[in-house]
């Protein structure tokens, strides 16, 4: 991994309180998931909120595991980030705009733990497909 943050955008046609409802409900993440790892919600159902813990099953090269992940930022239809072990932070803000919203997804890997292992196991190319298949995803299901 050569970089350590990732971001891109897309404009959703949906408004803000739409997608964060989406967002903030980690049961639901599987639905939008470009990465193909998620597998399920264990724990955590509900809308999150600050400080909110959620538990995802996931499988990555052929590995099942478990992951889980506490809300580190939180504005109401406006922001949302989570993080984990690792400390790679998952953010997406939502602005206003014409024709719907602006979400920026951001994959933040510059205050991770374990920065040597997750350099041989994450590339760039896999981050930013992920986060632009995310946000297609997100098109697609308020199209």
């Amino acid at each position: 991994m050569s970089k350590r943050l990732f971001t891109s955008s897309r404009v959703v046609p949906a408004a803000p309180e739409e997608i964060f409802a989406l967002l903030a409900d980690p049961a639901r993440h599987v639905e939008i998931d470009g990465s193909g790892t998620l597998q399920r919600l264990i724990a955590g159902q509900g809308s999150m909120k600050l400080g909110s813990k959620f538990r995802i099953a996931m499988k990555a090269y052929g590995f099942p595991y478990r992951v889980t992940s506490k809300v580190v930022e939180y504005e109401e239809n406006r922001l949302i980030a989570w993080c984990h072990l690792v400390k790679n932070r998952w953010r997406f803000e939502l602005e206003p705009v014409e024709g719907g919203t602006r979400v920026t997804e951001s994959a933040d890997y510059r205050d991770i733990r374990f920065p040597r292992l997750t350099m041989r196991l994450i590339k760039d190319d896999l981050i930013e497909g992920s986060i632009a298949t995310t946000l297609d995803n997100l098109v697609k299901r308020f199209s």
